[in-house]
């Protein structure tokens, strides 16, 4: 493990990618086992994914938790519409043959079920903002605009940056158009704080409260 985390740490480059790309390949196999197997593989990636985090930290310096009401704002906007903009445009699709629902698969109601929508939620709202943040905000955008991107200052507007990064990040999602809003509401904050603090949070926020949503509405659709 330590030589792992030494290599993730041997550069900028791999510090911001190598994480992402492991952290994709392990959604990939998520229910590549049998059914069940799609709800393991996300329990073990968002184990991996707290390890991912740990051995980033001292390396990506810019990744760190800030706080501000404009983060609070995009991130609840951008879950506003989320659902909203949902009946109107066609989804892409993520080849799940069933929607992610715990309580189908493990039984209503029960402790298994509850665990892993617990892990979810807290998966994607404490892990997936660092990982994503770092990759497309850090990486991918400041790459575009010059290959040595550490010399990318995050508060550079670049056009074409800003329109690649954001269509990439929403075609990672079932709910493309969405996501690629999201895309820019994100990336306005890193360009106007400079850090990847507040586009961490606002991420954070919006992601809880669409679990909150699915877990409330019985929306597994959204998941």
């Amino acid at each position: 493990m330590d030589a792992l985390t030494a290599k993730l740490r041997s550069s900028p480059f791999i510090a911001r990618v190598a994480p992402y790309i492991i952290f994709v390949a392990l959604t990939a196999l998520q229910g590549k086992f049998g059914e069940a197997s799609k709800y393991w593989f996300y329990v073990a990636k968002t184990i991996v994914g707290v390890w991912l985090v740990c051995a980033m930290w001292p390396v990506v310096k810019e990744m760190r938790w800030t706080f501000s009401i404009e983060a609070v704002l995009v991130g609840v906007g951008v879950i506003v519409v989320w659902i909203a903009l949902d009946p109107f445009y066609p989804k892409l699709p993520m080849g799940e043959s069933t929607p992610w629902n715990p309580h189908a698969q493990f039984g209503a109601g029960s402790a298994l079920a509850w665990s892993i929508i617990i892990t979810r939620i807290l998966g994607s709202t404490f892990i997936v903002p660092h990982i994503e943040e770092t990759f497309f905000r850090s990486f991918i955008y400041r790459y575009i605009v010059q290959k040595d991107f550490e010399q990318v200052s995050l508060k550079t507007f670049h056009l074409g940056a800003f329109l690649i990064t954001s269509i990439l990040f929403g075609f990672i999602h079932r709910e493309w158009l969405a996501g690629i809003l999201c895309g820019m509401a994100y990336q306005w904050l890193v360009l106007r704080k400079g850090h990847l603090g507040d586009a961490m949070t606002a991420h954070a926020i919006s992601n809880f409260l669409l679990g909150a949503w699915v877990v409330y509405k019985g929306a597994w659709e959204f998941w």
